[in-house]
């Protein structure tokens, strides 16, 4: 037969077991049998709820919770059953209490997502609530306890918290150039990671001298002595220490083999030391190994502050990892911008040294040709010479070819002068119509013995015109040269009109064309 005054626990799960087996009377609540209806039925309908749900009856605030709400009491549970709200739940009475009070005073509230701290696992945790305090009435119409229906939202808001945290950062470091700006970047916004990075240290590994060094610190202004200036590094195959070496208070063992690495208790490795942001000191800190992309050791490492007020669960854990490949993708890539940058430095080099060369060269054959030049026009007018055809034939030839080479040697200086950006055009008034027509005429021969026909139509120009003969001279024979290459039959005409205050030089040909993508390369 089911007791009537416990029938009201019936499908009460645990936490009604726990409820009918608690001895009451010992409470404020007093003996089972002799609580109000108005409390039977708020409990009943407590303990049949799926939703996390406390009530917190009588002046005393005894509360009674529910399965669901069991979680929330963390290791507070089972004595938190039957217990004062207000002691039990004393750390996060600064921030609910007032609250609390205007439920107990007939006024019902509702808070999301409360940032609080609860003592339920021997430590003050950092948590976020959603809930409300509803007021209950009892028989005489008055307040008689607090309807207290919660959730959980600690994950979700820490997952969103450290999601922006590693957002920033890495938008901030990716526009670092050098290792130097990716430390003071990293600390340049310290105070908005300070929640989750009460401290941030980055060490650069010198695996010559086996010792690290600190390039830059943050939340460690009262804490010196997690800080130090140089660190003995143990080699990393054997971790063992250098001659003369002092064992350091970090475990650099596994963060120098690439692997993060997990310190506990820091108060006994370093004593007494203070850190923000709450009273307590972080007992907990990650080595986290700064790895750069197709190097085998690590260039260095990073030493992360663990929160006070939050354990080293999955997710925290998994937020550590990010920040590690959050960093060490900031590193890598400044490491390979530095090694283009050295790369194309020496490419410059390269080309100042090709360029001076080209520009030694064609002054030191220059000169040589230049002499020969001389004698040369002098030994064709020899009347003896004039007299000898296969003589004047044979220095011609010569004298030509000289002119050729010298020219070839120009081309070269002009090449090293354009390498070098000191190519200066010299501008004269000229009839460009009629040296347009003469360059062209050049090309009539060789046109013609091809079958094919030379068209040059140059109107005169109203007024001269300045260009550098040598760069038209060039450009002229340029085109002509490229559309004899690419003409079988037809014509190659030329044309020289103004167009406003421009002159405008026109080559077409019947030929097969020069392809879309060759059209930029047709003047190099």
């Amino acid at each position: 037969m089911v007791d009537n005054s416990v029938q009201f626990l019936s499908g009460g799960g645990e936490m009604g077991t726990l409820i009918r087996s608690m001895d009451w009377s010992k409470t404020a609540l007093g003996p089972i049998e002799t609580w109000p209806q108005s409390l039977l039925t708020t409990v009943s309908l407590c303990l049949s709820s799926t939703f996390p749900i406390l009530i917190a009856w009588g002046p005393e605030t005894i509360q009674i919770y529910n399965d669901s709400y069991r979680p929330i009491c963390g290791a507070k549970h089972p004595a938190s059953m039957g217990q004062n709200f207000r002691v039990c739940w004393e750390t996060a009475l600064p921030v609910v209490g007032d609250a609390f009070t205007r439920g107990q005073e007939g006024e019902g509230t509702y808070i999301k997502d409360q940032r609080m701290f609860l003592d339920r696992y021997g430590y003050l945790e950092e948590s976020f609530m959603t809930f409300s305090f509803a007021p209950i009435r009892d028989e005489s119409g008055n307040v008689g306890g607090i309807f207290h229906p919660i959730t959980e939202t600690t994950d979700k808001m820490l997952s969103a918290r450290r999601t922006q945290v590693l957002r920033d950062l890495a938008a901030q470091i990716s526009k670092a150039q050098s290792v130097e700006e990716i430390c003071q970047m990293s600390v340049a916004n310290f105070q908005e990671y300070i929640t989750d990075l009460p401290f941030l240290l980055l060490y650069k590994i010198d695996h010559t001298s086996k010792e690290a060094t600190l390039l830059k610190a943050a939340g460690v202004e009262n804490a010196a002595v997690l800080a130090p200036g140089i660190l003995a590094a143990p080699d990393a195959a054997t971790g063992s220490l250098g001659a003369g070496q002092v064992k350091t208070s970090w475990p650099l063992d596994q963060v120098l083999a690439g692997k993060m690495q997990q310190v506990d208790d820091l108060s006994t490795r370093f004593g007494d030391f203070e850190c923000a942001p709450y009273p307590q000191v972080p007992q907990t800190a990650m080595l986290l190994p700064i790895q750069l992309s197709g190097q085998d050791v690590p260039f260095g490492f990073i030493v992360a502050g663990v929160s006070a007020c939050r354990a080293m669960d999955p997710a925290y854990l998994n937020f550590y990892e990010l920040l590690n490949n959050t960093l060490n993708t900031a590193f890598s890539n400044v490491y390979a911008y530095e090694q283009e940058q050295k790369r194309a430095a020496a490419l410059a080099e390269i080309d100042r040294s090709k360029t001076a060369f080209f520009s030694n060269v064609s002054h030191e054959f220059r000169t040589p040709l230049t002499l020969m030049l001389g004698p040369l026009d002098e030994i064709q007018q020899h009347p003896v010479i004039q007299g000898e055809p296969i003589l004047k034939d044979n220095f011609a030839a010569t004298h030509r070819n000289a002119q050729r080479l010298l020219k070839l040697v120009n081309n070269l200086l002009d090449f090293s002068r354009v390498e070098a950006g000191r190519v200066q055009a010299l501008y004269q008034p000229v009839n460009l119509a009629q040296l347009t027509s003469d360059l062209s005429s050049s090309f009539r021969s060789i046109i013609e013995r091809a079958g094919m026909q030379l068209v040059v139509e140059c109107e005169d120009l109203p007024q001269p015109v300045y260009v550098d003969q040598e760069m038209w001279e060039k450009i002229v024979l340029n085109l002509l040269s490229n559309a004899f290459k690419y003409t079988l039959a037809g014509t190659i005409s030329v044309r020289l009109s103004t167009s406003g205050d421009f002159a405008q030089l026109q080559v077409e040909d019947t030929g097969t064309g020069i392809p879309a993508k060759e059209l930029p390369h047709m003047f190099e």
